[in-house]
């Protein structure tokens, strides 16, 4: 049989560890092809691919952002190639697995839970001259006009599966997309928003085989691997080892992800990373969800938020570890001003991003089951966000999205880090700025356009000039520090008017060549010409004292030259203030 392994990714840089996963535990007997697609490539630009393959069978891997799509496709094929057989597997199809068979016909076989071991059986029924489906572990099926189910299998012992990331063809992609690992299946906690909360239990992989994996992906140029494990931190021991291990043998310009359950991380696990950990080889990706503890208790999480605040805390002032919190709007029982608090309490945190996501009711979990006791209405298709509950409206949903999206542009994207903290700290709560903020942004219509970086402060000035905010000029030197600080080489024409005209800016240049000093001593010793200065220095005008802010993070009304030089070789700007060197960015 010609056999195809695919799937529909998020985004090119994405990789799919399942279906490598099927490849590896199916040989020797069977040899895979695996093709990877994403879900922006055209329908019939992926149908053509899979059938020039001339496949006997084709699996897909199934997951809420790809199923739609996938549909599609393989509806496609069929209508082309009715004999090609069609499998799905993963865990959007794990769930109602009849209701899938009877509404996508074109499927012939659902592949339920762990697929390693269930698919082999599978392609080893349809290599037999008399097939039997019965022997194959947890496969949905047709005979006679029905749906017929065979009972799962164990679970599999995860320390005797082969490695997937063996392929010499994933060789050349390993520098240019994310690898994903995992070292343990399954979740110990039971949130009924989750999907894992419906696993029993927790398994591990070999742990040497784990690290020869990653010595090999390592060595091949991966520079992205991500670990896929729900709570990497459930056993302290084994994530101790772990990180020991990464630090001890990374590769430098390689990063590593994690989801961690922080408030089970102990302070001695955190002083050590501070410690040994070097800067931007680890990255936290904590689910915070809710800080409303009457909505934790419905929905079966256990967390306890003054010890996620330490953790994130201490990490933070380590400065050693980026941190990606994660808020769901739309659990139970939290209306938009519970919501607010929530944001409220999470931004204070102050976390490198912030991710404001909305409910999904996914198939199979609990809060699905029980969507009627909240009077929760959503959508019929993947990825089946809610559009409102007993104590969320429609309307509530669509405001909280106006946040996402400009908390999304101008935090999380960080490129006005000085503007927004002194924003947030100038309306009622962090979240009324945003909120103000995307209300109007969506009025104007940006929503639907797309933007340069230009826009984005011009677009934010507009904004706090429409509501009158009392101290613009500031606001406006601090996006100017914002956007000078993050360029490489001096803008050929700002996004603000110049406070200084052409008479004015030659005649402090005149002064600055006859007397550099009077910039400071760092500045004198670029022992910058005339053509030098001109072309890599930009002089500027700024209400506040740069020197205390920069040292103190301290707004001291004071006008101030501020002089930036660009430096080609560092591609980095520079910042000096006339008879005062303030510091390099």
């Amino acid at each position: 049989m010609k056999i195809i392994c695919t799937t529909l990714n998020a985004k090119y840089i994405h990789t799919n560890i399942a279906i490598r996963y099927l490849k590896a535990f199916a040989k020797p007997e069977f040899d895979i092809d695996i093709v990877e697609f994403t879900i922006k490539d055209p329908t019939i630009n992926i149908v053509t691919d899979l059938i020039q393959r001339k496949p006997d069978l084709i699996g897909f891997s199934c997951y809420i952002w790809n199923i739609e799509e996938t549909i599609k496709v393989i509806k496609m094929i069929k209508k082309i190639d009715s004999s090609i057989r069609i499998v799905f597997g993963g865990p959007e199809v794990t769930y109602d697995v009849v209701d899938w068979m009877e509404q996508v016909p074109e499927v012939d076989f659902i592949v339920i839970g762990e697929g390693e071991e269930t698919f082999k059986q599978l392609l080893q029924q349809l290599h037999n001259k008399e097939i039997n489906y019965t022997e194959v572990k947890g496969i949905a099926y047709r005979e006679d006009g029905k749906v017929r189910i065979t009972p799962q299998s164990n679970k599999i012992d995860l320390r005797e599966l082969p490695s997937p990331f063996r392929f010499e063809e994933d060789i050349p992609q390993l520098t240019k997309r994310v690898t994903y690992i995992e070292t343990s299946r399954g979740c110990p906690f039971s949130c009924q928003f989750c999907l894992s909360s419906i696993e029993v239990g927790v398994s591990y992989f070999d742990r040497e085989k784990i690290k020869d994996d990653i010595r090999y992906l390592m060595s091949n140029g991966a520079k992205t691997i991500k670990f896929v494990d729900r709570t990497f931190n459930i056993s302290r021991s084994y994530a101790l080892e772990m990180f020991r291990f990464l630090i001890d043998e990374h590769v430098p310009g390689t990063v590593f992800q994690f989801e961690i359950t922080a408030d089970i991380m102990r302070p001695e696990v955190i002083e050590f990373l501070n410690q040994e950990a070097p800067k931007g080889l680890f990255r936290f990706e904590i689910g915070v969800q809710s800080t409303n503890d009457f909505t934790n208790e419905l929905v079966m999480r256990k967390q306890n938020f003054e010890k996620l605040t330490r953790t994130v805390t201490m990490v933070k002032e380590g400065g050693k570890i980026d941190q990606h919190l994660d808020l769901i709007a739309g659990l139970p029982e939290e209306d938009y001003f519970s919501f607010r608090k929530t944001f409220n309490d999470v931004f204070a945190l102050r976390p490198e991003e912030l991710q404001l996501g909305f409910l999904k009711m996914l198939r199979g979990t609990g809060l699905r089951i029980r969507a009627d006791e909240h009077q929760y209405i959503y959508m019929d298709h993947s990825p089946y966000e809610i559009l409102g509950n007993n104590v969320l409206s429609f309307q509530d949903i669509i405001k909280i999205k106006q946040v996402e999206d400009v908390l999304e542009k101008y935090w999380n994207d960080h490129r006005m880090d000085h503007t927004v903290e002194y924003l947030v700290n100038h309306f009622p709560t962090p979240f009324d700025f945003f909120q103000e903020f995307g209300a109007y942004w969506e009025s104007q219509g940006w929503a639907k356009i797309g933007h340069q970086l230009e826009d984005l402060f011009k677009r934010l000035q507009q904004f706090l000039q429409f509501i009158e905010f009392n101290d613009l000029e500031t606001v406006i030197g601090l996006m100017k520090l914002d956007y000078l600080s993050k360029a490489k080489y001096k803008p050929r024409k700002p996004w603000w008017e110049p406070t200084l005209d052409k008479k004015e800016r030659a005649d402090m240049y005149q002064t600055i060549l006859q007397k550099p000093s009077i910039v400071g001593e760092n500045f004198a010793n670029l022992h910058l010409n005339e053509r030098e200065l001109y072309k890599h220095t930009l002089v500027e005008k700024i209400p506040f004292d740069l020197t205390t802010y920069l040292n103190f993070e301290k707004i001291e009304a004071s006008n101030t030259i501020m002089i930036v030089y660009f430096n080609a070789a560092q591609e980095k700007a520079n910042f000096f203030h006339l008879n005062n060197e303030i510091k390099a960015f």
